[in-house]
């Protein structure tokens, strides 16, 4: 015997002259599954291949099921595994199982065989029987376990168990007390949430709704999992398969009092029979022990301690669908008032009759005609409902719902259609969710600034949540209001009779975890001020002032204090009103202070309430803060990984999508073909692949025979730029898309299978047998909405770099107006330090209103330092020889003339000005080299019509352009054999025309004035304390569309020479000054905006 505890439990016998299994074709798709007749505890298999032959398997997995329907892949090390087999057709190979599975069926499945012969198996399992106590809930019923004694009060408890479930959600077990204390399990949208409370404080809201704990994922997939539950004290160990979450439970006290019983499979209504608070469980328990009390023996040997309550609806939806003539359908209780809902289509033009039978009553006809839905009334108790149909019932293709998210269902003689209206989803099974995934996509799509709905998980269950985007040139802050932002007061409140405010950010918790969780950084910023009102009582006491977080566990730090550390940010940096205490408000001082600072361990966030224990002693009053909830950094959208060998690959678990599949990511390359991703199954697979230059493959198999999608791109894909790749499969088709090229499409078939069944790791980059592998980049890879992180597991895996360079390359072109795409690892930003316009893409304008009196004034010199540390090309301005272009444009509204727009000047008498004459029209005259003045005139409009002109003058050696683009016939001229060389002039000698167009001054807007690299303009508004600027008069920034055909009040902002803003419904006037300190060169430069 193999193991001595162990027994044979399976055989094929390997004995000389048996032979042994050998199946017709040598495939990846076959597999030799056996019956043990009951759950056994199997620990070891042992194989041998088939007598004398040459068929053997070299190497296979295991799977094991309860019902032969349901399998489980056989894992070590969270992964797949294969065990070694033969190589001969008589040795015995044994493996000892490094976990013993329960289970009644188990498949070999042969992956790799003799390639000189043909699969070939003898096998035996070995193991023991196995006992367990379980228990089927129904999903309308529970189990009761009295106490012996009114109050069970515990110091410490241990509850395990076992269970599986196809649902979702549904409570495992439940119990309270009347002073608050309570513990429920409970399974919700397929992870398993602990509820646990020892006692608390009388709040005036509940704080009971989420739970203490949450572990796994996909929990509802009929497989058993096992739970186990340890807490002593205020310490609880919860363990859900091998994960393990170890918290600190809130409460007064170290004890749980639960009152009477404990409920196992729901929470009935005290006083209402048959009525429960929450959704029950419907699924399996095994091994139920709760304190060492095994509950389902209890249940099985009927004592007194239990009891069974269930539920008993007054109204019954019964499901009838009949494929036969005639058809009895008996029901399974006795009420009154009882509604019957028959759904059916009719594939016959007759009509139909029920006969309702009950006791004396009989032949009651309720005539049936073609229709939908029919419903009948039943006003006595019945016991049997017997149908007589002269045709054939078709499919009911709308039970169950596959139209998700709230999606209606609807349907023809083949095939149902969901209506997606109002669900904030798309698709042909409302699938796809309208709107993006974060800030960050908004952004990428060239948005900027404003409110936005975002669906962090996309396909999946969580629904879409109203965010502000603010979308800068370094970040992009993802912001969540909640109901409660303005500073409030309190007074009154002590520990007996607390203040307690919960905030409600418009959403569920899950959806703001997933926005903090999918972000880089998250911060809340808190305030607290005080007078006479304490906060942590620092440095050792109990707090008066604490905040409940995500977890609903109660913080006792304020903003700028790291958690676990009962201080304030003043503490941290030793800036405390008295060093004595880590919070300025624990001085307890009679005059106002305060304690303000950000919270930022994401863990913790959101602040869901805050609760105030201090404010009812005399003159004692606090107000408090709370900012909205704050994120940046997208750790999804720009997640990407390089695989640079064709042999590396990243494996994840299995993508489990039975109904509905959707995948997308960003890919760029310069390979010819290469697999994306491959997930495998028995029959069933799921591929997508670059199989040439210019074409993505989709294949899938249900079952059915594999289907591919292919779309065929004009221009090739592997040009080392990022694509977008999007497929889809549902039960009503299967699409892929590529960029922004046609989708292709494929309607599913009605007939035959329709889940997708796979079970092998899913391979990104690569395949199960590392061929074909993909050489390139892979960006923000989701599945089903879930994203995957790449670069987390190609930190440990071979032939694969976390990160991929040249986001530029592909996103340069969304930086606009002369702005620099910088590379980042996580994306990319725009430096619009050489651009007159500013925001994140270099589009918003700068724009300043001048008034008689003003002007701007820049010297040439060496670039000047702005705030970012970016690294700048120097113009050819800031060099001793002459530049050899010239590059200038601004544009401007006004109604007065004449006046100079721009002046520029040299020391040798040289200059260019360009002006407004009297008439309107737009001239630009320029000197050099002791010529006459030369005088380009453009009269094809009134350049001075209080409307938007935009003026670009170009010179490359001795030619000028000069374009007008505004015009209705845009003007462009260009002046050859002229040569501009400018210098500072010691003493300013004016045109006669320059000079009377100067006399008046400019009274208008000019606007994103450029000069080569510089931006005089946005130097004045934005970098005054440090660039070469002078401003005279009043300059104040404001956007000249409010100029246009209108007058010139407006609301405006006042730059002075503090570089103080404010706004203003009037026009503030306040003087500039010189700004910045100007060293004399010997050849400066100067442009000049002015007027006097």
């Amino acid at each position: 015997m193999f193991l001595s505890a162990s027994l044979s439990l399976f055989s094929t016998q390997h004995t000389p002259g048996t032979g042994g299994w050998s199946p017709a074709d040598s495939n990846a798709q076959q597999w030799l599954q056996m019956d043990l007749g009951n759950r056994v505890e199997i620990t070891a298999v042992a194989t041998q291949g088939r007598y004398g032959s040459s068929d053997w398997v070299t190497s296979y997995s295991l799977m094991f099921s309860d019902t032969g329907r349901n399998w489980k892949q056989y894992k070590q090390e969270d992964s797949i595994w294969t065990f070694a087999g033969n190589m001969n057709a008589d040795s015995v190979v044994h493996h000892k199982l490094l976990h013993s599975v329960r289970a009644r069926f188990v498949r070999f499945v042969p992956l790799e065989w003799n390639p000189s012969g043909k699969i070939g198996m003898r096998v035996e399992v070995y193991g023991c029987s196995y006992k367990s106590d379980v228990a089927d809930f129904d999903g309308r019923s529970s189990l009761l376990y009295r106490f012996n004694q009114k109050l069970m009060s515990t110091l410490k408890d241990v509850i395990s168990l076992k269970f599986k479930s196809m649902q979702g959600d549904g409570v495992l077990f439940h119990g309270e007390g009347q002073r608050g204390d309570h513990i429920t399990l409970e399974l919700q949208k397929g992870r398993l949430s602990l509820h646990l409370n020892l006692g608390r404080l009388r709040l005036p809201l509940p704080i009971s709704s989420l739970p203490s704990a949450t572990l796994g994922s996909l929990l509802d997939d009929q497989h058993w999992h096992s739970v186990l539950i340890e807490r002593v004290g205020k310490q609880v160990n919860f363990t859900v398969d091998k994960h393990t979450q170890h918290f600190r439970t809130k409460g007064e006290t170290d004890a749980l009092d639960i009152d009477y019983e404990l409920s196992f499979g729901g929470i009935p209504v005290p006083g209402k029979p048959g009525t429960f608070l929450k959704k029950n469980f419907h699924g399996c328990i095994e091994n139920l022990y709760y304190n060492g009390v095994n509950i389902i023996d209890l249940a099985k040997r009927r004592k007194h301690q239990i009891y069974t309550v269930v539920s008993q609806p007054i109204s019954t939806n019964i499901l009838c669908v009949l494929s036969s003539h005639s058809c009895c359908l008996l029901l399974p209780f006795d009420q009154s008032d009882i509604r019957i809902t028959c759904l059916y289509s009719v594939c016959s033009s007759y009509a139909g009759k029920i006969i309702l039978k009950y006791g004396s009553i009989a032949n009651q006809y309720l005539l049936l005609t073609e229709a939908v839905g029919y419903e009948a009334f039943l006003l006595s108790p019945f016991c049997q409902l017997i149908w007589f149909f002269s045709f054939m019932f078709s499919f009911i293709r709308c039970l169950p719902n596959y139209c998700e998210h709230g999606g209606s269902c609807s349907q023809s003689w083949t095939t149902f259609y969901c209506n997606c209206s109002d669900t904030s989803y798309t698709g042909a099974t409302c699938h796809n969710s309208i709107y993006e995934q974060s800030c960050e996509v908004y952004r990428h799509q060239g948005n900027t600034a404003g409110f936005f709905y975002i669906d962090s998980d996309g396909s999946g269950p969580l629904g879409p949540l109203q965010v502000y985007c603010n979308i800068t040139e370094d970040k992009i802050w993802t912001s969540v209001q909640h109901n409660n932002t303005e500073l409030t007061r309190v007074r009154g409140a002590n520990a007996e009779k607390p203040y307690a405010m919960a905030l409600d950010y418009g959403g569920s918790m899950e959806q703001l975890e997933a926005v903090i969780d999918g972000s880089e950084h998250c911060e809340q910023e808190v305030a607290y001020h005080c007078r006479r009102s304490r906060l942590l009582n620092t440095p050792d006491g109990t707090p008066f002032t604490w905040w409940i977080g995500r977890s609903n566990e109660r913080h006792p730090y304020w903003g700028g204090s790291p958690p676990g550390v009962q201080q304030c940010e003043c503490g941290l940096d030793e800036s405390c009103l008295d060093i004595q205490h880590f919070c300025n408000c624990d001085a307890d001082k009679d005059e106002w202070t305060n304690d303000t600072g950000f919270l930022s361990f994401k863990d913790h966030l959101p602040v869901t309430q805050i609760v105030i224990t201090d404010t009812d002693r005399s003159n004692s009053e606090a107000a408090w803060r709370i900012g909205p909830l704050r994120c940046y950094g997208d750790r999804r959208f720009w997640n990407a990984v390089s695989f640079y060998t064709e042999a590396s690959y990243l494996h994840f678990p299995t993508f489990h999508a039975e109904f509905s599949a959707d995948i997308s990511f960003f890919f760029k390359t310069t390979a010819l073909s290469g697999v994306f991703l491959e997930n495998l199954g028995i029959k069933d697979f799921i591929r997508l692949e670059i199989s040439s230059p210019s074409e993505i493959t989709f294949a899938i198999d249900v079952g059915n025979g594999p289907v591919e999608l292919v779309v065929q791109s004009p221009s090739l894909l592997n040009d080392n730029q990022w694509h977008y790749v999007r497929a889809e499969r549902n039960l009503k088709e299967t699409s892929l898309q590529v960029d922004n090229l046609p989708r292709s499409t494929r309607e599913t078939s009605e007939e035959g299978h329709f889940r997708l069944q796979l079970n092998s790791q899913l391979f990104v980059g690569g395949t199960s047998s590392r061929q074909k592998g993909f050489l390139g980049c892979i960006r923000s890879l989701h599945l089903n909405g879930q994203k995957l992180d790449l670069e987390e597991r190609a930190k440990v895996t071979s032939g694969v770099r976390p990160g991929c360079p040249g986001h530029c390359s592909s996103y340069g072109s969304i930086c606009h107006n002369g702005g620099k795409c910088v590379e980042k690892h996580n994306g990319y930003l725009c430096d619009c330090t050489n651009s007159p316009y500013e925001g994140p893409f270099c589009k918003k304008e700068v724009s300043a209103v001048f008034e008689a009196g003003t002007s701007v004034t820049y010297m040439f010199q060496e670039p000047y330092p702005v705030t970012k540390n970016i690294s700048l090309s120097s113009s050819a301005i800031y060099t001793d020889s002459a530049p050899s272009k010239e590059n200038i444009a601004f544009s401007f509204v006004t109604a007065q003339t004449p006046s100079l727009l721009l002046f520029v000047n040299s020391s040798s008498q040289d200059f260019l000005a360009v002006l407004l004459c009297k008439n309107g029209s737009l001239q630009v005259r320029y000197h050099l080299n002791k010529e006459e003045t030369h005088v380009f005139t453009i009269d094809a409009d009134n350049f001075a019509n209080r409307r938007m002109h935009h003026l670009k003058i170009n010179r490359e050696g001795r030619e000028l352009t000069i374009q007008v683009p505004s015009l209705l016939s845009p003007v462009s001229a260009t002046v050859k054999g002229l040569l501009i060389v400018f210098y500072i002039a010691e003493n300013l000698s004016l045109d006669s025309e320059v000079a009377k167009a100067n006399a008046l001054g400019f009274a208008g807007c000019l606007s994103s004035v450029q000069y080569n690299h510089i931006a005089p303009l946005k130097a004045a508004l934005r970098h005054a304390t440090v660039a070469p600027v002078t401003v005279h008069g009043t300059l104040m920034e404001s956007s000249c569309d409010f100029m246009v055909d209108s007058d010139v009040d407006a609301v405006t902002t006042v730059h002075s020479s503090s570089g103080i803003l404010k706004s203003t419904h009037k026009r503030a006037s306040v003087t500039g000054t010189t700004f910045g300190v100007f060293k004399k060169l010997p050849d400066e430069r100067a442009a000049s905006w002015f007027s006097n």
